[in-house]
């Protein structure tokens, strides 16, 4: 579903009105032209213009009808602060505070809007009502900045949005082993509202049954997987492979999830003879993230992650492993085989894992090129988000699917990884969506916290420079 943002461009009386209704117009065809989809409040009054209490109660009442994504407060002159922040409260979205960079004043001294002057009062006011914003530089509506802070704050709600309605399919409780991954379920739900909806592995492998039993979607999925994988085991385990996609995904849509964390390991393998590594890549190419390990911050972390690149990207669950062995800072992030076929440089083999003697992962190398990782994770009652960039480069050929990448100091990653909260899982994209996330956890309540070290740079990039 696209973005909508609730377009509410705001005046003040003392202030040329003609001149703002002028801006609001020119606003409205800026965002028509970059494809943005907005409800307005032409409706609510001649002007189209927020600057009195009773509009606002009828605009509030409309926003909430249209169940906007965000909230856009064009200062079109001053503006009317207090009701700009009024309004904000009420809809509890995100929200972008922008004004259009005023004219020369006229050889009279005349000046018709004082745009900055009210973003300085309007920002001081939200403040005051403990409402998080957004603010895109008081620019023209033509300037390259314009478009990317209004396409960046889409992104921002898309990611609020995610956030705010995750469902995670669990299936079976986490690895016995894996103490790192275990969650609280009831601080999650009382916090954020991620909702968990856990299953018995024989309820996944009863619809493995009848999805083989039915045949039509177990049969395509064969057929895909032949299509675009290299086969390297016995029909009766591709089959398998073809059915446990199948059943994760009617699972996915009975329980109304936006991603899964399966326990892929020990006793789903004495079930069905496979690694469900590859059915996994197979969700995570149609935009379901399943991770592995019954990792559920690990599918929050993929979920924000693809939010953020748009769905224009798939992700990639990942383990951080060793060191390269030539190069300084570089990395090897590696999993048995669960990565989309879509981030592969190299046509992937069906084959067998590392360090597992049941069939069912992928072997391949991601491509390279600049990616954003990050891991959501917390303890204590604290949740934070590690955020940074890497670039994929060359090392030795690995099994599973695998990406060496190089980071700025893989010291300094390295401490912020064992000294936690977080673990040796990330989740990874194709996209460079760091400053995208870091001004997401403003409204989604949890610390940002860049393995670069660059918050200035990132707070720069935001305010347009």
């Amino acid at each position: 579903m696209p973005i909508k943002l609730g377009f509410a461009p705001t005046r003040r009386s003392i202030f040329s009105a003609p001149d703002a209704v002028k801006y609001r117009g020119l606003t409205r065809k800026r965002l028509e032209e970059l494809g943005v989809s907005f409800v307005d409040i032409d409706d609510i009054n001649d002007e189209g213009l927020l600057y009195d209490e009773n509009d606002r109660l009828k605009i509030v009442e409309k926003f909430k009808r249209e169940k906007i994504d965000g909230l856009f407060l064009p200062h079109c002159n001053f503006g009317t602060e207090y009701e700009c922040a009024r309004l904000a409260k009420d809809m509890g979205v995100p929200v972008l505070l922008w004004g259009p960079l005023d004219e020369r004043p006229d050889e009279n001294g005349v000046r018709l809007r004082d745009t900055q002057c009210g973003l300085f009062a309007t920002g001081k006011v939200l403040r005051r009502f403990d409402v998080p914003f957004t603010y895109l530089t008081n620019c023209r509506l033509e300037d390259p900045v314009f478009e990317r802070g209004i396409r960046d704050f889409l992104a921002v709600c898309n990611v609020v949005r995610t956030f705010r309605s995750i469902r995670i399919l669990q299936i079976g409780p986490r690895p016995f082993d894996f103490w790192s991954t275990m969650c609280n379920e009831g601080e999650l739900l009382e916090r954020f509202n991620v909702q968990l909806a856990p299953i018995p592995l024989p309820e996944l492998t009863e619809e493995m049954k009848r999805a083989k039993e039915e045949g039509s979607e177990v049969a395509k999925t064969i057929s895909y997987i032949r299509e675009n994988m290299e086969v390297c085991i016995k029909p009766e385990e591709v089959e398998n492979v073809a059915a446990l996609k199948v059943a994760m995904k009617r699972l996915v849509e009975k329980y109304h999830c936006n991603a899964a964390a399966i326990q892929c390991w020990n006793a789903l393998q004495s079930e069905i003879g496979i690694m469900p590594c590859a059915a996994n890549a197979l969700m995570n190419d149609e935009g379901i993230p399943v991770v592995c390990e019954t990792d559920i911050h690990g599918a929050i972390t993929a979920l924000l992650v693809e939010a953020a690149g748009m769905g224009k990207t798939r992700s990639f669950f990942a383990d951080w492993t060793i060191r390269h062995p030539d190069i300084p800072n570089g990395e090897l992030l590696q999993h048995c085989g669960p990565w989309p076929i879509s981030v592969a440089r190299e046509k992937a083999k069906l084959t067998y894992p590392l360090a597992f003697k049941h069939p069912g992962s992928l072997t391949a190398e991601a491509k390279h090129g600049k990616v954003t990782l990050a891991r959501f994770d917390g303890d204590h009652g604290k949740y934070s988000l590690l955020l940074g960039n890497a670039k994929g480069v060359d090392g030795p050929t690995c099994m599973g699917t695998y990406l060496w990448v190089e980071v700025e100091n893989i010291k300094r990653l390295e401490a912020k990884i064992v000294e936690g909260p977080y673990i040796h899982h990330c989740v990874g994209i194709h996209q460079d969506v760091v400053p995208i996330l870091y001004e997401a956890c403003k409204y989604m309540g949890i610390q940002p916290d860049l393995y670069d070290e660059n918050d200035a740079e990132i707070k720069a990039y935001l305010r347009g420079e």
